[in-house]
Formats: structure tokens, sequence, C-alpha cells
């Protein structure tokens, strides 16, 4: 069983505990209420728990019709090989990289 079980517009399951706001993923650490300074676009401020945990691989879920827009100079900004996509497509990749021990860390936009 996927550790993120499901995702629907607005929702997500993550180890049976339903969350309907954006979230980070640190590893297997769920934390709640993520906002953006410009609310549709990632900046490096957005994600100064990611740079803290320091993880190889940053996923970014861009909502269900992918319209958040993350910078392509942010991999560069961060220092962190960074995968986007629409947020169903994101949480396949966790899940992926989760199996394989990578040192993993997501942002999930849920709605858009």
């Amino acid at each position: 069983m996927s550790w993120i079980e499901s995702y629907s517009f607005g929702r997500i399951v993550i180890d049976g505990v339903v969350y309907s706001e954006d979230i980070v993923l640190l590893g297997r650490e769920v934390r709640r209420g993520w906002w953006r300074k410009e609310g549709h676009r990632v900046t490096e401020e957005d994600l100064e728990s990611v740079v803290e945990y320091g993880p190889e691989l940053l996923i970014i879920g861009t909502g269900s019709g992918g319209l958040m827009t993350v910078p392509e100079e942010l991999a560069g900004i961060l220092d962190i090989e960074l995968e986007f996509h629409p947020t169903r497509r994101a949480v396949e990749r966790y899940n992926q990289e989760l199996e394989r021990g990578k040192r993993l860390a997501g942002a999930f936009h849920l709605t858009c």
C-alpha cells in the first residue's frame, strides 16, 4: 500500500489521515497549511522548511490542473533536484521515490 493513499481535488489521504489544505512533506512527516507568498507561484521563501530538511529530491504538486507555477531557476537557487507535476502525478512520483528510499520532500497544492 502506498503511503499517500489517494488524491482528489482539494483532498489528499496520507497514512489514513485526510488533509484538505496544501501540505509540505518531509520524508514521512506532514506539515499542514502550506501557504505561498505569491499565491500560485512558488518562491524560495515558500520552501524554507524543505531547504532546512535537506532532501535529495523535491517533488512539487502544482494543483489538479497544474495551474501553480514553479520558476525554472528555482532548482538552481535551492540547490536541490526538483520535479514538478500536476498534483495527481506528483503524488505517484512521491510514492515511487519514497519506496526507493530517497531522502525526499514534497509540496502539494491540492486545488486549481
